[in-house]
């Protein structure tokens, strides 16, 4: 009873702060120049080709900068890889089904990349979120433009996280950014990992698609959040947060994006544009500010990054889009700790035993 007890003060729990504020502004920035010069351009739709490439600095966030570099270097490849398969998936309208198998096919080898180079956060993630985002909007200009926006912001990130160098000027010969570099690959437990992702990202596309959702990828990206967790207990915490963050977020969305007089779009009509685009950079911001610290204040945050950028680059009712994402998180996240539960690591104990709920056996 006392673990279960702990493990539920866990879900409320609010871990230390290690310099967040800093880790926020350099990813807030690495959003806020591509994005506003999207703005001044007129072209606020592609700012969502911008915000996934720039998210490549919420990697190697407490590592030296040259570590950073190259962790940043790796994570790239991640989420522009990512983008590149939804651009390609949306010129060619591909959805549906094919969209699922792609998806989940590319989260097994996300998943297997991830744990080689010890990605944190851990896991294809947003590259997964990257590839049905991008693949759910209509290609507005050509394929290349699309991916070199993506690029570029990528490139930005690096190059902002790479910034503070300059003040210090200390460079390491031969660091290594993997901890555990001289410790031997479990390759048995990456391929049951990612085939955890194959088999939660494939079951959640699949209700996805039977039930008629115009946003399958959405339950896809869900179900692979519990899977990041290190263990069962983790990983429920994850998808428990996700659950009850993002319904907390698409409260916060409503009063952004319905039409009403007392939401955003009623205080500041006809520059919607404009106001979306700011509180893409204010959100983002504060989903980094609270990412290691408790991950459903972060969601809070990060679902109307979401859905502010679909709106952006795709505009559709409100109404439908939030509730969809309800529907879509919910049960993404319930496939995902499922299938947590379903297939465990090699040495990992009972659920119940992990949860204090039996007895450890005597040997």
């Amino acid at each position: 009873m006392e673990r279960v007890l702990h493990h539920v003060r866990a879900l409320h729990r609010l871990e230390p702060a290690n310099a967040d504020h800093l880790a926020a502004l350099r990813v807030a920035l690495s959003v806020a120049v591509p994005s506003l010069l999207l703005l001044a351009t007129g072209r606020a739709d592609l700012i969502i080709y911008a915000v996934f490439g720039a998210l490549t600095g919420m990697y190697g966030r407490s590592e030296p900068h040259q570590l950073r570099v190259l962790h940043q270097s790796q994570a790239a490849l991640v989420l522009l890889g990512g983008v590149s398969v939804g651009v390609l998936l949306s010129v060619n309208h591909i959805h549906s089904w094919a969209l699922v198998g792609i998806e989940a096919a590319l989260a097994g080898l996300g998943s297997l990349y991830s744990d080689r180079v010890r990605l944190k956060p851990n896991g294809p993630f947003f590259g997964i979120l990257a590839l049905g985002a991008c693949a759910s909007v209509p290609m507005a200009v050509p394929w290349y433009t699309a991916l070199l926006i993506a690029l570029g912001s990528a490139a930005f990130a690096v190059l902002v996280g790479f910034a503070g160098w300059v003040r210090r000027r200390r460079w390491q010969r031969g660091a290594v950014r993997i901890p555990a570099a001289s410790q031997p690959v479990d390759r048995r437990a990456m391929l049951i990992h990612a085939a955890r992702y194959v088999l939660a990202v494939g079951a959640a596309g699949t209700i996805g698609v039977l039930t008629g959702s115009g946003h399958p990828h959405w339950a896809m990206a869900a179900a692979a959040v519990p899977l990041a967790g290190a263990d069962l207990p983790s990983s429920v915490r994850r998808g428990i947060h996700r659950i009850v963050g993002t319904f907390v977020g698409l409260a916060v969305t409503a009063v952004v994006i319905i039409p009403a007089p007392w939401t955003l779009p009623g205080l500041f009509p006809g520059q919607q544009a404009v106001v979306l685009a700011l509180l893409v950079i204010l959100f983002q911001f504060t989903t980094e500010l609270f990412m290691t610290r408790h991950y459903g204040l972060a969601m809070v945050s990060f679902t109307p990054v979401i859905l502010l950028m679909t709106q952006l680059a795709a505009p559709a009712d409100p109404g439908v889009l939030i509730l969809e994402r309800a529907i879509e998180t919910l049960v993404g996240a319930l496939v995902g700790i499922a299938v947590v539960v379903a297939v465990r690591r090699r040495g990992s104990r009972s659920p119940a035993l992990l949860l204090g709920l039996a007895r450890r056996p005597r040997h």
